[in-house]
């Protein structure tokens, strides 16, 4: 890949679709409003989309990684039929209290990282948007513009934050 790129960082649970837990299924997904059109006008400006997500059940037992990535690969097409592309999902299966801590799981930056490394990125012109005090701590440290989603339609929280 030739030159520098930006992306649009987003976490999964509360930002795409709504937190309900340890989730592994698509019939227990349920989409926040306005995700495949923040999703689609991001593309539109030439914006990778990447998630970036703590999966910690897989590391509690709850599911295995294959559940995880399957689901992603479902969520991926779903939002396909609406135009929208996610370039990439970056999940961390750790968790500290089930086999120490992890520099993938946020808010350590090494997720964020290393979709910089794989797509070229030049984080200071990407954006982040999670639920959580974690997710912006854990994107400003990668060096990442980050915002709060605090609920609602996230294509009208979205679109005055991205730069065309």
């Amino acid at each position: 890949m030739t030159g520098l790129h930006r992306a649009l960082f987003l976490d999964r649970d509360g930002v795409i679709n709504v937190d309900k837990g340890y989730v592994c299924l698509p019939e227990a997904i349920e989409w926040i409003p306005g995700v495949a059109e923040a999703i689609h006008y991001a593309n539109s400006l030439n914006y990778r989309v990447i998630v970036i997500s703590n999966q910690s059940g897989v590391a509690r037992g709850y599911f295995m990684e294959n559940d995880v990535k399957s689901l992603h690969e479902w969520m991926s097409r779903e939002l396909q039929r609406s135009g929208a592309l996610i370039d990439a999902f970056y999940y961390c299966p750790h968790h500290p209290d089930f086999g120490g801590p992890c520099d993938c799981r946020k808010p350590e930056p090494g997720l964020y990282l290393r979709a910089a490394r794989d797509f070229n990125l030049r984080l200071s012109e990407c954006l982040a948007v999670g639920d959580k005090p974690r997710d912006v701590d854990s994107a400003r440290r990668a060096g990442i513009p980050a915002h709060l989603f605090s609920g609602g339609d996230l294509h009208k929280f979205l679109v005055p934050l991205l730069r065309p």
